[in-house]
């Protein structure tokens, strides 16, 4: 993957502090910081951030930066929401991180989420004439939303005032980031 420049650029990851999947979190944050990004992680508290593996085996820790409820959305240029099954469950559930998707979305900022991540779009209500992909399992609560499920890598949406980029799994988290990339190369877009 080229190397891109995203000094500049500032990221906001909303997570739970237990079930993420480790990769869908911990590669892009490695691949966001090391192409020079801010890159913020808000947990539920402040503690450390769980990982899982394949939603079962006990992954790597990650330190949160802050607490979704001391968020300001505004700051920020992308919003991305990871997976794992017990964390995107719990996660549309946490009125502050329903607050941090609907700050982006209205205000035409871009929201990358993969595998059971849009659950959290779901909730919040933004699905609406979207285009995206998920884990397979989400396919239903997507068309329910009113979006259209593709089972592609990668799916980029621009429609709607917003950008979308979502994946369906840690092996799509190359084309994932690809986009997510290619969405912050554009420019800061937060005020």
């Amino acid at each position: 993957m080229a190397e891109t420049d995203l000094a500049g650029r500032r990221v906001l990851a909303i997570v739970t502090n237990y079930g993420v999947e480790q990769d869908e979190l911990v590669v892009p944050l490695e691949h966001l910081r090391s192409a020079g990004a801010d890159v913020d992680v808000a947990a539920v508290t402040i503690d450390p951030v769980e990982t899982l593996v394949g939603d079962k085996d006990p992954g790597t820790t990650v330190p949160p930066t802050l607490r979704l409820q001391d968020v300001d959305p505004a700051g920020y240029d992308l919003l991305l929401v990871p997976g794992g099954t017990l964390n995107a469950d719990s996660l549309r559930l946490e009125d502050a991180a329903i607050a941090a998707v609907t700050s982006f979305t209205t205000s035409g900022r871009p929201v990358a989420a993969i595998c059971h991540g849009p659950w959290v779009l779901v909730e919040a209500g933004v699905l609406e004439g979207r285009t995206l992909t998920t884990y397979p399992s989400l396919r239903t609560d997507v068309r329910n939303a009113g979006g259209t499920w593709e089972d592609r890598s990668v799916v980029r949406d621009d429609a709607g005032g917003w950008t979308l980029v979502t994946s369906r799994n840690p092996d799509d988290l190359p084309d994932f980031l690809r986009e997510i990339d290619a969405v912050l190369a554009v420019g800061a877009v937060h005020a």
